[in-house]
């Protein structure tokens, strides 16, 4: 299960706007389906991507992986890794939409073992979101209300393969479609491009370790209060309670983000 984080996923600002300005032709929002429904800011969440269990008391909202069930009753945020490959699916993508260095070995992101996917063009980024397009499918039909694409990041790790305009072109791709499946959907990390989330159609925020990193207002200057923080640290966790605590969910998670009842099941609130 890949979790982003921010410590090892930076971009200069000049290189974003100028991806931006690049993209701008290109690029259209997704029309917000009037069916949409935002997960309810400053609820309680639990970030369950790491196995599905029975919610604590006082959560109503959580996220899950595509392959799990939603919680009944819950607001459900349906997980997908949509830039980059887990470790055991690499079969299931054509080889050529494997992102490649100058000597043709496949890239990989080695702090997950995850191949990135090539979304440089958008031939390749019609196939790719062919196929993710497919778990939103999914994640509509088992009655997830919003989806959360996973290393909208990915570009900081392209070895120079794609940038952002390339990854903010694929995003709407994703958005659009999950609108038109009546789902929100949440742009993950990547403080850098959330000034871009009217372009992207993105429409809430899933923020991991902004607190840690001292970037939560990234975030909120541009979703408000409809972001969604998790922390792996006490530090974090106390950085973003300080500052947030009445206005976002803010939950800490182990990082293997475990599932309860497991040896390395941790988790805090404000």
């Amino acid at each position: 299960m890949s979790i982003d984080r921010a410590r090892t996923r930076r971009i200069s600002a000049a290189v974003v706007a100028l991806s931006a300005t690049l993209v701008a032709p290109v690029l259209s929002a997704s029309p917000a389906a009037a069916a949409l429904t935002l997960p309810p800011a400053h609820a309680g969440f639990d970030y369950q991507i790491g196995g599905a269990y029975t919610p604590p008391a006082g959560v109503s909202v959580v996220s899950r992986d595509r392959g799990a069930s939603p919680a009944p009753g819950l607001y459900n945020i349906c997980y997908v890794n949509a830039f980059q490959v887990q470790p055991d699916e690499l079969d299931a993508w054509d080889a050529d939409l494997l992102l490649r260095d100058s000597a043709g070995d496949v890239i990989i992101d080695e702090e997950w073992n995850e191949a990135v996917l090539d979304v440089s063009t958008a031939a390749k980024r019609e196939r790719i979101a062919a196929k993710v397009n497919g778990w939103i499918d999914g994640c509509a039909a088992k009655g997830f209300q919003a989806v959360e694409p996973d290393n909208y990041d990915s570009y900081t790790r392209s070895q120079g393969g794609f940038g952002a305009s390339a990854a903010m072109a694929y995003i709407t791709q994703l958005s659009a479609h999950a609108h038109s499946k009546g789902l929100a959907i949440a742009q993950k990390n990547t403080a850098d491009l959330a000034e871009h989330r009217s372009t992207t159609g993105l429409d809430f925020a899933v923020a991991e370790e902004c607190g840690e990193w001292n970037e939560c207002d990234s975030f909120t200057d541009h979703f408000g209060d409809d972001v969604i923080v998790i922390e792996y640290t006490a530090k974090g966790l106390a950085t973003a309670c300080q500052g947030w605590k009445d206005e976002l969910s803010i939950v800490r998670r182990d990082m293997d983000v475990s599932p309860a009842g497991s040896s390395g099941y941790l988790r805090q609130t404000c």
